[in-house]
């Protein structure tokens, strides 16, 4: 090798090594960098991929009655969720064995796994079934589980890596003396991925994707309340999911409790009496169409006069609020809103709406006695009179010659209350096309409260209706296209004859307010529709001299610890400016139909002396149906209304019901009253709260639960 060779070759070396010293010195500066210029920040994120957040649902707050007594609690439920990130760097097999491995031990069907593991908004996602919450976060796939099936995968958590086990509340129904009240308490089902956005959007921090939220009843008007706080658990998990040490925690803060109204030995009378009475109904034959009463729905609600204050409501059909527990099934929703069924989940004394048939007798006598008629006006009670074309009847038919205001109510004579609404059409407002008449009877309803919502404190009130001159104008202008569609074409065979004579008789003059309408309005039939609570507040205003109430179950709101936050005053809408004489008066004509008139023999023996009801009976006549029947009745300190759809009279159909629930209110036992015996102690409702202990929980009452 020549010397420039021997040279060529030195330098390559040393190039060669001076490369590699560069790329030394190089990694070894970075190794440096990271291991002690950027060490903990890195140690940090390496610490965090193997940090798991759980959010800790809260144990929502109790409701119970107004004596303290436990409505809706919560009890503990083994519940088995999935790490979606875990499982997710599965292989598709391991994953397979996975799901099929929690299918066997928890009994649920793997495809029903998988749809509760897909996030709501992707591909194949179902409503109702995907997840709402972060896909970081365990996803619960059942809850009541076994107990046996909980504790295997708790022990064995080498078999199913990325499944976690924990123990939540859910929702319990203690039914203290066998209570449904479904209707009043309502339900609670997942929150909804829109609902879960626009919590984000305003910073409420107190739902998440595992929430659930009130849908009805005081679980939906007073859930912000009965919520609480979630927590939020930090865990260290290694390579396979298991949980290896806590890191942080934050703990759910407990709901509050909700203390309502309702008298939970009350409710068990007026949910028995208003079921029987719908039994019995379906055993009696009807005299008219001669075959049994359908008796196909019902309600009923008892308010303090005084105070609005709902002291028991039920509705039938109903349902069992622990149906939604654990997630609802389709079948079980179907049922739910099945008109075969009666569409239970409908909550008829405040939703359902219904011609008040004579119950609406007293407000149009109200309107009557501040309009011109006085006390000792008489008008001729026939068996039916002439309107137009057409004969409008008594009840039976009935004929009681010349009488006074207070006797029409005693007998419920329509044919008298007939002139009444034809004498105010007359003078009035006798132009059928003039729909800014004036009506003193339609005004005095509208005051009473009719056709707007009473602003109870419960979601989804319905306003029923005031059917005067305007109402049936915009009646009009809505349907003119369907009724004169049928009217213009010739009478097929899906229309019944009826129908076709009604559309075209309503595409000619639809909007036109007659006196027919006014005479029937004066008697409650025709299209005024009224909720049973309306009804009931309307009553209770007579009773205490002119107030109108917004009726209210909460009524107060108490920590965790026992605190009272907030209790809830009954709300004055409106002073009603009625003459104390015509109050007075209709007081005491009111006493009379349950003395001597429509109620009286319902109340043979009641001592109407010492517990002075007034009330008044109503049948609704609807077209195609049998009659709904009414009672509505109080007393200076409560009033209670029951009524029955397709029941027949009202009196008739509801009337033991009503006394029995009263005899309960008062410890009425045959012919004497026995304070000791009433259902709430001192006969009437407590002014003051149920006494709480320092952690919340409810004090025993005084007297006792046995008597």
């Amino acid at each position: 090798m020549t010397a420039a060779a021997s040279h060529r070759s030195r330098l390559r070396l040393i190039v060669i090594q001076t490369l590699v010293f560069s790329l030394l010195a190089t990694l070894g500066v970075r190794l440096y960098y990271l291991q002690v210029v950027s060490g903990e920040r890195y140690q940090g994120k390496a610490a965090s991929q193997s940090v798991r957040e759980i959010v800790v649902q809260p144990q929502r707050g109790l409701i119970v009655d107004a004596m303290g007594r436990p409505l809706v609690t919560n009890r503990l439920t083994w519940v088995v969720s999935v790490d979606r990130t875990l499982i997710g760097r599965m292989s598709a097999a391991d994953r397979a064995e996975l799901l099929a491995r929690t299918s066997d031990a928890i009994g649920v069907k793997v495809a029903k796994i998988e749809a509760k593991l897909l996030l709501c908004g992707d591909s194949g996602a179902v409503a109702g079934q995907c997840w709402n919450g972060s896909p970081y976060q365990p996803v619960p796939i059942a809850q009541d589980v076994k107990e046996g099936a909980a504790l295997r995968i708790l022990e064995q958590p080498e078999d199913f890596p990325g499944v976690v086990v924990d123990r939540q509340s859910v929702r319990e129904y203690p039914s203290p003396y066998g209570i449904n009240a479904a209707h009043v308490l309502g339900y609670l089902s997942p929150i909804t991925k829109d609902e879960l956005e626009s919590a984000e959007d305003t910073g409420d921090s107190s739902v998440n994707g595992a929430s659930v939220v009130g849908r009805a009843g005081v679980e939906k008007e007073y859930d912000e309340w009965l919520r609480g706080q979630p927590g939020y658990q930090q865990v260290a998990v290694d390579s396979k999911g298991r949980v290896r040490q806590d890191v942080s925690d934050l703990e759910a803060q407990p709901g509050d409790t909700l203390v309502t109204s309702i008298d939970a030995k009350v409710q068990r009378v007026v949910e028995e009496q208003l079921a029987a009475m719908i039994a019995k109904q379906r055993q009696t034959r009807d005299p008219v169409t001669k075959r049994n009463f359908e008796a196909d729905s019902g309600a009923a609600v008892v308010l303090e006069a005084k105070t609005g204050r709902i002291v028991a409501m039920a509705s039938q059909p109903t349902y069992d609020p622990s149906v939604w527990v654990g997630g609802i099934t389709d079948k079980q929703l179907e049922h739910l809103y099945s008109e075969a069924a009666g569409t239970p989940l409908l909550a008829r004394a405040f939703q359902g709406q219904f011609a008040p048939g004579s119950t609406w007798k007293p407000f149009m006598t109200v309107g009557a006695l501040t309009h011109g008629y006085s006390p000792s006006t008489v008008l001729p009670c026939s068996s039916a009179v002439q309107i137009g074309n057409r004969a409008f009847h008594n009840h039976e038919s009935a004929a009681y010659g010349p009488i006074t205001f207070a006797r029409a109510l005693e007998v419920s004579c329509n044919t008298f209350f007939f002139q009444v609404g034809m004498h105010f059409w007359q003078t009035l407002g006798s132009d059928p096309d003039d729909a800014d008449a004036k009506d003193p009877l339609v005004e005095q309803a509208e005051r009473f409260g009719f056709g707007e919502r009473t602003g109870v404190d419960l979601p989804g009130e319905a306003s029923g209706r005031v059917a005067d001159r305007k109402w049936k104008r915009k009646y009009y202008e809505s349907m003119k296209g369907y009724y004169c569609g049928i009217a213009k074409k010739p009478q097929d065979t899906k229309t019944s004859d009826f129908v076709y004579k009604f559309a075209r008789e309503f595409c000619v003059e639809g909007w036109k307010y007659k006196i027919t309408d006014a005479a029937n309005f004066a008697i409650g039939q025709g299209d005024t529709i009224v909720t049973p609570l309306q009804l009931a507040r309307g009553y209770a205003a007579i009773s205490n001299g002119g107030t109108l109430w917004e009726p209210r179950i909460g009524k107060a709101i108490v920590s965790p610890d026992g605190k009272v936050i907030r209790e809830i005053e009954p709300k004055k809408e409106r002073k009603l400016k009625i003459p104390a004489s015509v109050l007075g008066y209709l007081d005491e004509a009111l006493q009379g139909v349950a003395s001597r008139g429509t109620m009286s023999w319902k109340l043979q023996g009641f001592p109407l002396d010492q517990v002075k009801i007034r009330a008044k009976t109503g049948s609704a006549e609807v077209y195609g149906k049998q009659s709904t029947g009414w009672v509505a009745s109080y007393t200076k300190d409560y009033v209670v209304v029951m009524m029955m759809s397709q029941g027949g009279t009202g009196s008739g159909s509801t009337g033991e019901g009503i006394r029995a629930i009263w005899e309960a209110l008062y410890g009425v036992d045959g012919d004497q009253v026995s304070s000791g015996k009433a259902a709430i102690p001192g006969v009437t409702p407590p002014a003051q709260l149920p006494t709480f202990s320092d952690d919340g929980s409810i004090l025993p009452p005084a007297r006792s639960e046995g008597e």
